[in-house]
């Protein structure tokens, strides 16, 4: 049996966030073969168990870039961040005025007014951009979110995070913040796209779920395979004994990786699971 990860943005989905029909086939037959899929994403369990559920897709799920690995429905690793480092990055980030979202058990809660953080931007750094808007918009689309008024509805309540998800157009703002957290060693941090910057616990890795799941169903990591196109997807590259990087993918997570796929938008998870995992040589239509 061989075990595949894959990502879901900028991999699974296309840009216009969708799952092909021949991805989902090249899914169900690599499934048919008795090998194991998981999706390995940033995004947050409710949200991926959403996307998943609408494609008709049914595997486990490594969420919040290694946080949460789930295998038949149940939470079977999680790497949480304690209330007291929550608390801290909260006030760090709030004090920098960008905007955030903390993912928990329960959802995804976000500051009522960070939004307007968001639009301000938008208008003095990015021109008024409509791929400004549209990646502001894809954020407020996600599943189960939930919007608070104070900080103390994030870090006082029974939830349990397990990840600050940091996202501005202002690059030196970002750049300030990755700084005087990289000298940190009780936080993880890794990213998935220019604007962005993800935040969670120290052992929080796709790479780490990937290895906790190979061992949990005693899959050996040479029969492991590996498919993304991010920073955060390089954790995944280096102890998986195949990985592949999207066309479309970042030049740091093509220089780790096997093999290059062709483009989200032209099928590329699927020609990999052809070419990698199912041995054949196929192509869409």
């Amino acid at each position: 049996m061989k075990l595949v990860a894959i990502d879901l943005d900028g991999t699974l989905l296309s840009s216009e966030c969708t799952i092909s029909d021949f991805n989902k086939k090249a899914i169900r037959d690599v499934q048919e073969q008795g090998n194991a899929i998981v999706i390995s994403s940033g995004r947050s369990l409710h949200d991926t168990k959403k996307i998943l559920k609408l494609a008709d897709i049914d595997c486990p799920i490594i969420s919040g870039n290694g946080a949460i690995t789930c295998y038949s429905d149940k939470i079977i690793q999680q790497q949480t961040i304690s209330e007291a480092i929550l608390s801290e990055l909260i006030k760090l980030i709030e004090k920098m005025d960008v905007y955030y979202e903390v993912y928990t058990n329960e959802g995804i809660f976000i500051k009522g007014d960070r939004k307007d953080i968001l639009n301000d931007e938008i208008q003095n750094i990015q021109g008024d951009s409509a791929w400004a808007k549209d990646l502001v918009e894809i954020q407020y689309s996600q599943h189960n979110i939930h919007f608070v008024q104070n900080d103390l509805e994030l870090t006082t309540s029974k939830m349990e995070p397990y990840k600050v998800f940091v996202f501005s157009f202002d690059m030196m703002k970002l750049d300030t913040l990755k700084r005087i957290l990289s000298d940190r060693d009780d936080i993880s941090i890794t990213t998935s796209g220019a604007q962005k910057l993800e935040l969670g616990n120290n052992k929080a890795s796709k790479g780490n779920a990937l290895l906790f799941l190979a061992d949990y169903l005693g899959v050996s990591l040479k029969d492991t395979v590996a498919i993304g196109d991010n920073l955060n997807d390089v954790s995944m590259f280096e102890v998986a004994g195949i990985s592949i990087a999207m066309e479309n993918g970042e030049a740091a997570a093509k220089e780790k990786a096997h093999y290059i796929t062709k483009h989200c938008n032209n099928d590329g998870v699927g020609y990999a699971l052809g070419k990698y995992v199912l041995e054949k040589s196929f192509s869409s239509n």
